[in-house]
């Protein structure tokens, strides 16, 4: 663990939500150097607590690292005071309860407002602070099947897929965060909080690249097309004698060193593949060929000529090949945390990299609920061991 400070040390973060859209986003702020206060109810926690494989709920480690976590009853109005008295003293306040569920805690944004004008408000949930669809429960699955994503991610006589990870909610929370960053700079100039609005469907639709305007103007529909991008060739995974190789060579320049590399420099200057137009009318034959010329070859000997070449191509990593990587331990890509009960924790390093102020894991994640009850709430509130003793009797905390 680091004692570096990171880019945004000083601000305080009060992290009200759970799973994964909420936790996300206080773990990238606590990452670049945020004071992350974690409220879990008292009792049960963050179910992400418990998530994971079998008996190794490992994603903890990594969603609640950099934080500092207390026990709060928000279905209590000692436990809501608690809460707005934290948040008194807060920069951003994070939460990903359904829209609503703030109001009736007595926590609305005008109230907190009121006590801490500054106060920034991320406000993560499936469909939006607004709208008929508000009040909606909405999980990341469905905010990537409203977006646009799941009708275009699989094969075309299958029924769509879905990504291996939580992609729907890890986008909200990241626009989440890159929403706060900007409401603090407009703070800085008018010492104005505001709400930043992240909705599930509307994080995925950001990346859905220009499926809506080809929609409009010329009647395409994207469907799903399997382990290619129509009309993107060649750029697919191709078979080698041990495995499998990407290789993305869709540029005319990089396709004719390409065909150098496999001993068919004429194939740029055919008909059919002189241009990006025109490989992507023939990509199925495109690919074809060049998964002939690769099924001759390991993943090693195509790698060897690929970088010869200059053409951009990649082995398909799994996590051994990951921490077996010089590149990914030259760049410190992944990280070990000792920890009491996993001995060491390999897990992603924070990101992006900043060059004069970096940020890191400055802490592990919370092993138990409410473990830093006595140091935030006597630092920050001044409550002595008495007044948190009566609280916990009362399972307000």
């Amino acid at each position: 663990m680091s004692g570096v400070a990171g880019p945004l040390a000083g601000i305080k973060v009060v992290e009200m939500g759970q799973l994964i859209a909420g936790p996300f986003c206080g773990q990238l702020l606590g990452d670049m150097g945020a004071d992350v206060i974690k409220l879990e109810p008292p009792g049960q926690g963050d179910p992400m607590r418990v998530w994971g494989r079998g008996d190794f709920p490992l994603w903890w480690e990594v969603v609640a690292r950099n934080k500092r976590a207390v026990s709060c009853n928000l279905r209590l109005a000692e436990g809501q005071q608690l809460a707005r008295d934290l948040i008194a003293k807060a920069d951003i306040l994070i939460e990903n309860f359904r829209p609503g569920t703030l109001e009736k805690w007595g926590l609305a944004p005008e109230t907190l407002h009121a006590l801490n004008p500054g106060l920034i408000i991320v406000r993560v949930s499936g469909y939006g602070q607004s709208g008929p669809y508000s009040s909606r429960a909405g999980f990341g699955g469905i905010g990537e099947a409203m977006g646009g994503w799941r009708a275009i991610v699989g094969d075309p006589d299958r029924p769509p897929s879905r990504m291996g990870v939580s992609i729907g909610d890890s986008l909200a929370a990241t626009y989440g965060a890159l929403g706060a960053l900007a409401a603090l700079n407009h703070r800085h100039a008018t010492g104005k909080g505001q709400i930043v609005d992240s909705a599930l469907y509307e994080a995925v639709l950001q990346v859905m690249e220009s499926l809506v305007p080809e929609y409009v103007a010329s009647g395409y529909v994207r469907e799903r097309s399997g382990s290619v991008l129509p009309g993107i060739a060649p750029s697919n995974v191709y078979p080698c004698k041990d495995g499998e190789y990407l290789i993305g060579a869709n540029q005319d320049t990089v396709f004719g060193r390409l065909c150098v590399a496999m001993g068919r420099p004429e194939l740029a200057q055919d008909e059919r593949y002189v241009n990006h137009v025109a490989r992507g009318r023939h990509q199925e034959e495109l690919d074809a060929l060049i998964g002939a010329w690769t099924a001759t070859l390991t993943i090693a000997e195509l790698e060897e000529k690929m970088i010869a070449a200059g053409v951009p191509a990649g082995r398909l990593y799994r996590p051994q090949d990951m921490l077996d990587d010089p590149h990914f331990q030259a760049r410190e890509a992944i990280i070990g945390l000792a920890h009491p009960r996993w001995g060491e924790v390999k897990m992603q390093n924070v990101f992006p990299k900043l060059s004069a102020t970096p940020g890191a894991v400055r802490r592990r994640a919370p092993e138990a609920i409410g473990q830093d009850n006595v140091e935030v709430y006597g630092e920050v509130l001044g409550l002595d061991a008495a007044a948190l003793a009566d609280l916990a009797a009362r399972n307000i905390i």
